[in-house]
């Protein structure tokens, strides 16, 4: 089953998510194999951290909970919330496999929430600028309660306009990068 995990920054924990930096990659490295998206949000200024994505298949509900309350950054009040949601991998690929590669062009987080009839369920035509992308679901998966994409794309307004917008209650827009350790 596939996950996705936003967990968003408590204002003020900069420098306590520095101090625990290792002990988040560690904790992530033990989900390598898991792992289908993970990288940091970031506010407008392009530098400080606003929240942390990770998309991952997991055997179960109850894994995936454990996965995001487990974290260590969790565990030690460097985030506000979890949002955490079924999600389905409609690319069937991992980040590491887009062909944009890591660093080229912006990176940003669309979250989609949804409003009524299930949107966007389909692959945009324009797949070639899309990281991640898949319907965010019930517990139970069975309904449908918004979309998340990882794209690149010039500007915030482009990546925005990946999801229908008439057909969500709000959609938030993130910086976003590449995660995981430096190579």
């Amino acid at each position: 089953m596939e996950f996705f995990c936003y967990h968003r920054d408590r204002p003020g924990s900069g420098k306590m998510r520095n101090e625990l930096l290792e002990a988040h990659w560690s904790y992530m490295d033990g989900y390598a194999t898991e792992m289908i998206a993970r990288g940091p949000t970031f506010a407008d200024d392009g530098d400080t951290p606003t929240g942390s994505v990770h998309i991952v298949d997991l055997p179960d509900a109850a894994a995936a909970r454990a996965f995001a309350f487990d974290e260590p950054n969790y565990q030690a009040g460097v985030y506000r919330d979890v949002l955490l949601r079924r999600w389905h991998n409609v690319l069937g690929r991992t980040m590491w496999d887009f062909p944009g590669g890591r660093t080229d062009g912006n990176r940003y987080l669309v979250l989609g929430l949804g409003s009524g009839q299930a949107a966007d369920l389909a692959v945009p035509a324009d797949r070639d600028e899309l990281i991640a992308y898949g319907p965010l679901l019930s517990d139970d998966g069975a309904t449908w309660l918004g979309t998340a994409v990882l794209v690149r794309a010039p500007d915030p307004d482009t990546a925005r306009a990946v999801l229908i917008a008439d057909r969500y209650a709000a959609i938030e827009v993130h910086d976003w990068q590449f995660g995981g350790r430096p190579s």
